[in-house]
């Protein structure tokens, strides 16, 4: 089982979140689908199963994080950047939802076949009381937020990851 320390221990960029409440609450979030999707360790958890070789959902998110920062830093406009970092830090958690271990082996879960990450992740986040400014970028981060109006913060996050996923996918490691 994975412990909310593990969480804490595993991503170090929470502490550029400066609201405290709401850096416990992204923990939370994290907590509550690993319990649900029945982890035992976040390194199990692969970043994609679109294809082989893609690296680590952990690995994954913490460049979304890192890259984020970057940008964020670089501009001149006002954004709030507890949830630009609480946004790249729980974009993806509804994969923990989507995929399941079964038999030794990372696969689509039951939920996951009726319900994508954005959606499962954005309505954990709500359940846990997240901002709906954060629960905005986690559902506006991929494909399905193509229709939305983005906040500044999702656009950012929305772009990072896309980079992140077009470079793993060219290079597979």
């Amino acid at each position: 089982m994975i412990e909310k320390r593990d969480i804490e221990n595993c991503f170090s960029e929470l502490a550029l979140i400066q609201n405290k409440d709401l850096r416990k609450k992204v923990v939370d979030v994290w907590k509550t689908a690993a319990d649900r999707g029945r982890w035992n360790q976040l390194q199990e958890i692969p970043f994609t199963l679109l294809f082989e070789n893609s690296g680590l959902l952990v690995d994954h998110t913490k460049r979304i994080t890192k890259l984020a920062w970057n940008v964020v830093n670089t501009r001149e406009e006002p954004m709030n950047t507890d949830y630009l970092i609480a946004g790249a830090l729980l974009h993806d958690v509804g994969k923990l939802l989507e995929y399941e271990m079964k038999d030794g082996k990372i696969v689509k879960s039951k939920l996951g076949e009726t319900m994508r990450h954005p959606a499962s992740g954005a309505k954990l986040a709500e359940e846990c009381g997240l901002p709906k400014e954060v629960v905005h970028i986690i559902a506006a981060h991929s494909h399905e937020g193509d229709t939305m109006n983005r906040t500044p913060e999702a656009i950012i996050i929305h772009h990072c990851d896309f980079i992140d996923f077009e470079i793993k996918k060219t290079i597979k490691k």
